[in-house]
């Protein structure tokens, strides 16, 4: 099984909106039991709460529903336990680098690295563009799910 981890800074607006919309890609495909994922942050300062409300809203635009999700802070051992580390912009990866305590597999990455203009997603939270936001993490979630595709379909 793949298991992708998306960080953002609090884990209630880029990191769940992320998670939930990969999630609902891999359901569609049908690749559940192939693919996992989960969010998590880089600060504490967010820890237990819910989905930001604009995000939330959002994501039931798209039919996507999140109840239920709490924040929490990514940690040493979310290393180990993941394929795939991915933060939302470059100080998230700055940042889960030293919470790692490096790199040495080369996991940490951006989610939009890979995209033909690789870039950070902006922090809807201190934006308020919520749209862009949704935009830029689909791509990237989109993006990321056909590059396992064609890893697993190469296995």
């Amino acid at each position: 099984m793949k298991k992708i981890l998306f960080v953002c800074l609090g884990n209630i607006c880029r990191s769940p909106m992320a998670e939930f919309i990969f999630r609902d890609m891999v359901e569609k495909r049908g690749l559940g039991g192939v693919i996992a994922c989960a969010s998590a942050a880089t600060s504490t300062e967010e820890i237990g709460n819910p989905v930001y409300p604009p995000a939330k809203r959002k994501l039931y635009q798209l039919g996507i529903n999140c109840s239920g999700k709490r924040a929490r802070q990514m940690n040493r051992a979310d290393y180990d336990a993941y394929d795939l580390l991915l933060g939302m912009e470059s100080r998230n990866v700055a940042r889960m680098k030293q919470i790692c305590g490096g790199d040495p597999e080369n996991k940490i990455r951006r989610l939009l690295d890979h995209a033909p203009q690789p870039r950070d997603i902006d922090d809807p939270w201190y934006t308020g563009d919520f749209d862009t936001a949704c935009r830029d993490i689909t791509e990237g979630c989109q993006i990321l799910l056909d590059e396992i595709n064609l890893s697993h379909a190469k296995d």
